[in-house]
């Protein structure tokens, strides 16, 4: 393709544009043949089996109807690079924004008319094509810049009369844009990539409006949106919106979505609650420096928005920088150069009185090899900057009990908004020329209640649980387990340790365990609590062993003045159960009452190897194919640090049950993966021809001893947190190590599998139709909202205590086992209740939620450091023999 560079070519310009540069048109060729691309054919749908059992519920769900009225034009995919005069590329996305936006309006004529749909990224449609299958622009923005050689936002000379003139001159940047044809995407039939197209579209709307784009997600900037999380973090609520393609058509689902901000204003007031200190002489700016790193900011004094690179080194009032000073009397002498402070600048000069930033760092907006400085009382956050650092315990607590809706609130939420959406969706130009019409009704789906499965508690006692809980204050356990040779360790300063324990042996009898008197009470010496919390675990434990010496207690309960945020939690995980392999237990001295003794009993007798509960269902043997035939479970999670983590590394928790034919004895085996992984690459770890290191091997031994050496004949796999585009690389990545594991273990060895991927991060809700409410306990649904790429469903075993109530979504990749649809659904369902920490149903099924918890665990005992090997990678530490090298039981 030709480029003409003839200035006299160039469309008539939206702005001044210098006289040396140069705009590239384009000339359109004589014919302009669009690149026949054959569409790709439909992937083949499975065929769902819907369920028949259960009480039949008319249910409301977050989903509005689509229709498109008319024949829709195909959608045309182009990938566009980005790039500056010296020839880098732009990675940013607010300027890729801009450029894209002064494009359409630049080259109207040469894109044809054509309305742009840009991701952000690097994908680029249009409804129907562009002349050509390969374009280049150049294109001009104009923004502004300092004056040349100042050093400080103005520059300038300490003239009075100086400060009557711009103080930012215009500057033009031009960019080179190449735009290539990828893709005819038919609109025909909404498949996954014209469903990608439709939510751009939604995407490029928020972005006009200013929102903050995360995902599918759009947060505006209004004072209602906000909730206040302490240390300078506020949670944003927002709305989710996305085009799906489901077995009853097309949809918008719609939802309230929530992320966390940076507190916007001042950058004083956002440290001093970052790092909770009261005066800005307080303030560690060491720490402030790698807080502050690339978040935008606004001056008082200026209309521009500045990225911080970081603090000057010196304070305000010793910073200094060149000055040019210009010389109006005797132009002939040029100009002056002198060093000034950045204080003296901005009050002498510029006449900006400061108050407190003299003897305070600068911020710092520039280059390194062209510094820019700011006194910090004058520079302010702006809005809609996201939190990328870690949020604290207390953080997080705030955010679940803060941002929960009750299921009528939201409903009326979403009532309300959907009526924008149907405004805003149908006055878009591009989506309006597709006849894209919004109802904005909720729809309809049915779904079934299953009914609660018949547990077992002590003394052969049945119960049937009522709205997914159960009353086990008057009920013995099935299976209590002896405690014995067991010490407290107390590090709480409040606590009357000899009347607590009193009152949990009573509570103990009472559910038919047996506890001997503990072997004795160590309690923390006070000139210790003022020591780091890894030192405090360390002196204590110095004093456990030299009371020890031969005979290490078998259990520990440590008493903690707070356990959910206490700090000291992970190291004394670290200590007992890795280092010492010693199980324990953490309880909270703030909060003591029976109820709470119970809970932690039931926590104790598990770790114990006792059973506090069955599903009777599992005890007579009478689950449909898995009662009678050798089957092994497995439950398979990646845990990932947040983003304020990104160093970190990731664990992957693999759980597997044992001693067949029960379903609720786990042993969980856990690696590190590097930062952010996806898939596991250590369930099969062959080190020589007779040796596999890695985690499947590890399970599949542990279920053949505690089983009566029984090899499973069928293997159940629940993999948590993977979308729908991951299932694919799933069963090519992760399911082929399973299979090469278990052919490595035996060669002629071929266990049936059942791979089911169950997913909680989803936007899907369901309320009762007639009152509004939440769905009751056993709420399934398989038809009509649920997606047509394979059998999938939807089920919410649980009764929310809080808020809105979220089914999981599980999807059925592999079935070889041959369930049907109802034994599947009664077995995940009955699954929800074999959960031994509590007594109510949770909202997965329990080998899942056994393998977040005890990833999570690890990743709070160690320190992402320790899982750095230099020469081997990531590696969690080594475990203690009494733990069985990297297994332990939950």
């Amino acid at each position: 393709m030709e480029l003409s560079l003839q200035p006299q070519m160039l469309p008539p310009p939206p702005k001044t544009i210098p006289l040396d540069v140069v705009p590239i048109r384009i000339v359109p060729p004589k014919e302009s043949p669009v690149m026949e691309i054959a569409k790709p054919k439909a992937a083949p749908v499975i065929s769902h089996r819907p369920g028949l059992k259960g009480r039949r519920v008319c249910l409301l769900t977050n989903f509005f109807k689509v229709t498109v009225t008319g024949a829709m034009d195909d959608f045309y995919h182009y990938d566009i690079s980005i790039f500056r005069e010296d020839g880098s590329e732009v990675i940013s996305k607010n300027v890729r924004r801009a450029v894209v936006e002064e494009l359409s309006e630049m080259y109207k004529q040469e894109l044809a008319g054509k309305r742009l749909v840009y991701d952000g990224a690097g994908s680029l449609f249009t409804l129907g094509p562009l002349p050509q299958n390969i374009l280049e622009f150049s294109v001009v923005t104009e923004g502004k810049s300092f004056r040349k050689g100042s050093s400080v936002g103005g520059g300038g000379s300490p003239d009075r009369n100086d400060q009557k003139r711009r103080k930012l001159v215009t500057c033009f940047r031009t960019f080179k844009v190449v735009m290539s044809f990828v893709s005819q995407n038919s609109m025909k039939s909404f498949n996954e990539r014209s469903l990608r197209v439709l939510n751009t579209i939604l995407l490029h709307q928020a972005c006009k409006k200013g929102c903050l784009v995360v995902g599918q997600s759009f947060f505006l900037h209004e004072l209602a949106n906000y909730i206040d999380l302490g240390g300078g973090v506020l949670g944003c609520r927002g709305f989710f919106s996305s085009f799906r393609s489901l077995q009853g058509g097309l949809f918008l689902n719609h939802d309230v979505s929530m992320t966390t901000t940076i507190q916007p204003g001042a950058v004083v007031d956002f440290l001093l609650n970052y790092q909770n200190v009261k005066t800005p002489f307080n303030i560690d700016w060491s720490k402030a420096s790698r807080t502050l790193k690339n978040l935008r900011i606004r001056v008082k004094h200026l209309n521009q928005e500045f990225k911080i690179t970081g603090l000057s080194e010196r304070s305000c009032k010793e910073q200094k920088f060149p000055l040019k000073l210009r010389s109006e009397r005797d132009s002939n002498r040029g100009n002056q150069t002198i060093q000034t402070t950045v204080y003296d600048y901005f009050v002498s000069t510029r006449a900006i009185s400061l108050s407190y930033s003299e003897n305070l760092p600068c911020i710092n907006v520039g280059k390194p090899n062209r510094e820019t400085f700011f006194p910090v009382e004058l520079c302010f956050l702006v809005p809609l900057q996201r939190n990328k650092n870690e949020l604290t315990v207390y953080q997080r607590t705030a955010m679940v009990t803060k941002s929960s809706q009750k299921p009528e609130d939201l409903l009326k939420i979403l009532t309300d908004v959907s009526k924008r959406i149907k405004h805003e969706v149908e006055t878009d130009p591009v989506l309006q020329s597709c006849g894209v019409m919004i109802n904005t009704s909720l729809v309809q789906a049915e779904g079934r209640v299953l009914p609660a499965p018949r547990l077992k508690m002590g003394n052969g006692e049945h119960i049937i649980p009522r709205n997914g809980w159960w009353n086990n204050k008057d009920k013995k356990l099935l299976d209590p387990k002896k405690l014995e040779n067991w010490v407290v360790v107390n590090f709480s300063t409040s606590c009357d340790v000899r009347n607590l324990f009193n009152e949990f042996a009573k509570v103990a009898s009472a559910k038919g365990m047996v506890t001997c008197p503990p072997a004795c009470v160590l309690d923390e010496n006070p000139k210790n609590r003022k020591k780091l919390p890894s030192v405090r675990v360390d002196m204590m434990f110095q004093q456990l062993q030299s009371r020890f010496k031969q005979r290490p207690p078998k259990f520990i309960i440590c008493l903690l003045s707070d356990k959910k945020f206490s700090d000291l939690y992970g190291p004394w995980k670290r200590k007992t159960l890795i280092e010492f392999g010693i199980q324990n237990q953490c309880l909270s001295t703030n909060k003591i009452d029976e109820l709470y003794l119970i809970n932690v009993l039931l926590k104790i007798n598990m770790k114990l190897g006792g059973l506090n509960h069955a599903v009777v269902s599992e005890l007579t043997r009478t689950i449909p194919l898995v009662s009678k035939i050798p089957t092994m479970i497995l439950g398979i999670h990646v845990f990932h640090t947040s983003s304020g983590r990104a160093e970190a590394p990731s664990v992957a928790s693999v759980v597997g049950s044992r001693e067949w034919p029960k379903m609720s004895s786990y042993r969980a085996s856990l690696r590190a993966l590097p930062p952010k992984s996806q898939m596991i690459d250590s369930l099969f770890k062959p080190m020589s021809e007779q040796m596999d290191a890695g985690i499947i091997r590890e399970l599949l031994k542990e279920f053949h001893s505690s089983s009566g050496q029984k090899k499973p004949a069928q293997i159940i796999i629940f993999r948590n947190g993977l979308s729908i585009s991951q299932f694919k690389e799933f069963l090519n990545v992760e399911m082929d190590q399973i299979r090469k594991a278990c052919s490595f273990l035996e060669a002629n060895w071929r266990p049936k599998f059942t791979v089911i991927v169950s997913q909680r991060r989803h936007h899907t809700k369901f309320f009762e139709a007639d009152l509004g409410a939440n769905v009751p306990s056993g709420t399934t649904v398989d038809s009509k909202v649920c997606d047509v790429q394979c059998t999938n469903f939807y089920m919410c075993p649980h009764s929310a205590r809080i808020g809105t109530s979220r089914p999981t979504h599980y999807h059925v990749l592999v079935d070889e086992i041959g369930f049907t649809s109802d034994d599947l659904q009664e077995l995940i369902h009955s699954s929800s209740y074999m959960f031994q920490r509590c007594n109510r149903a949770i909202s997965e099924v329990a080998p899942v939620r056994y393998a977040r918890l005890a990833a999570s665990m690890m990743s709070m005992a160690v320190k992402p450091e320790e899982m750095v090997n230099a020469s081997q990678g990531y590696q969690l530490p080594k475990f203690h023999k009494n733990v069985a090298s990297s297994m332990f039981f939950i």
